[in-house]
């Protein structure tokens, strides 16, 4: 099955119940993943990580922490945890180095750019990097949904849960990652409810907004 990009916009909708008898193979997740992590990004630093909660003992830690969220959670294929990482600027050195490797990039650019990012990025502030990060993670949040269900998977991105006690259950360091959304992947039981979206003159607005500085109608 492979739908073109379209058709899986057009056809992603948010699941609440999926076939607890389909499991994901590993394999396929990861590939899953892998095309996840072709999101844009800004100066390529790649933040998000992703924790694959599909084991039953993984699932019974969370389940008094997604709130309305257990029948997703139970049912699920998986429950994946998107979150940033605020660490990833000390990426920037290995992340060009291995743009150099592969031919992408020559030495004397990486040289130059990796001191110029440093340079900016010394004096950035640990709220523009958290804000920053969480922004890159939610494109490939959002990627891995349009990926999924071109491989005729549902999902359902969850933003309701505890996110602290949720870190402390599984065992991640809430100084360095930030949780952004988990993501329920499986296969949809029932079919989505279509849900009506603005009109895009509400929306939308070129160059300036009106009179009252207000965008669309």
């Amino acid at each position: 099955m492979s739908l073109s990009l379209i058709e899986a916009i057009k056809t992603r909708k948010s699941v609440k119940e999926f076939d607890p008898n389909i499991k994901i193979p590993r394999e396929e997740m990861m590939e899953i993943i892998k095309l996840a992590a072709e999101a844009p990004s800004s100066v390529n630093l790649q933040p998000w990580r992703f924790v694959i909660v599909e084991s039953d003992e993984a699932k019974a830690a969370i389940k008094d922490l997604v709130r309305f969220n257990t029948r997703q959670l139970e049912s699920s294929a998986a429950f994946i945890l998107v979150l940033s990482d605020n660490t990833h600027v000390q990426d920037i050195e290995r992340i060009y180095a291995k743009s150099v490797d592969l031919g992408y990039m020559p030495q004397e650019v990486m040289t130059t750019n990796v001191a110029a990012l440093k340079g900016a990025l010394s004096s950035a502030t640990d709220s523009y990097i958290k804000v920053q990060g969480m922004m890159d993670a939610n494109l490939a949040a959002m990627q891995l949904m349009l990926i999924a269900k071109d491989r005729g998977y549902d999902t359902n991105p969850i933003g309701g849960f505890e996110r602290d006690e949720v870190m402390d259950a599984l065992s991640l360091n809430k100084e360095r990652y930030v949780p952004v959304m988990f993501i329920a992947i499986g296969k949809g039981v029932k079919e989505p409810h279509d849900s009506s979206r603005h009109e895009v003159e509400e929306i939308v607005a070129y160059n300036h907004g009106d009179a009252e500085g207000n965008i669309g109608k």
